[in-house]
């Protein structure tokens, strides 16, 4: 199971929680897909306010580990500000960082994010960034204290999967000891089985479950991916080939005249 900043979650499932028909169906969604960490906007909550209390109660009522993230923020400013927040109002140091930088991909701007990064390990968060699979970027996050790397398949919301997977592969191989979850893009549960075969430590996902027509059998679906993706990686699957190979030996076998 993956281990983040100390602590080791019982599933390698991420599930957000935006978008669903309704709370009762975000409920059963985390039930069936045994998803270890919800991830949650603090757009979402307000102080005093009802609607966000009750949501509050929702999450705690999951029980698994919550996750807080700067979803929407588009400068370093607004990202650090509602980190804050979030600390405050979830009692925890994990924030997921995400800083904005191209409206209609949702790219990370990775020079805020870097800068937004640096400044919240200094303040003692334990920062999980989102980012794209590029090796320097990832590099200056690291260098920046974050412990976790969390790359995009594709981005936000768009299901396309995993769009670079030498990229991807690359960056499992150049970090083969740094948490890697894959985050955004992922649409199928096939997809997210792929990213645990490549040795990621766990998926995020939101849109794929939200929207589907059926939420909680698409998230039990989601869960029974990572988990036969992730036992296939540690199984030591067999290593693709150019040339045919039988799978029964020629040898002892009786040959006509």
């Amino acid at each position: 199971m993956p281990t983040f900043y100390g602590t080791t979650i019982q599933s390698p499932m991420m599930l957000g929680t935006a978008q669903y028909p309704s709370p009762a169906i975000l409920a059963d969604a985390f039930r069936r897909s045994g998803a270890g960490i919800a991830t949650v906007s603090v757009r979402r909550e307000a102080g005093g306010d009802r609607a966000g209390q009750d949501f509050w109660q929702l999450i705690k009522d999951l029980d698994v580990a919550v996750l807080p993230n700067t979803a929407g923020c588009h400068s370093v400013r607004e990202a650090v500000t509602t980190a804050q927040m979030a600390r405050e109002l979830f009692d925890t140091p994990w924030i997921k960082l995400e800083v904005i930088g191209h409206a209609d991909t949702l790219q990370p701007d990775p020079f805020g994010l870097v800068e937004a990064a640096k400044i919240l390990t200094d303040d003692g968060f334990q920062v999980f960034p989102y980012c794209t699979e590029d090796l320097v970027l990832c590099d200056r996050l690291l260098e920046a204290g974050c412990q976790v790397l969390m790359p995009w398949g594709a981005p936000i919301g768009t299901g396309l999967g995993l769009n670079n997977k030498y990229g991807l592969r690359s960056l499992r191989a150049h970090y083969p000891d740094v948490p890697l979850v894959i985050d955004a893009g992922l649409g199928l549960p096939s997809q997210a089985a792929h990213a645990m075969e490549m040795g990621f430590d766990a998926v995020l996902l939101n849109t794929a479950v939200a929207k589907a027509g059926d939420p909680a059998a698409m998230a039990e679906a989601f869960g029974r991916a990572v988990d036969a993706g992730r036992l296939a990686y540690e199984a030591d699957p067999m290593t693709p080939r150019d040339m045919a190979a039988p799978s029964t030996p020629v040898l002892g076998k009786a040959f006509l005249a």
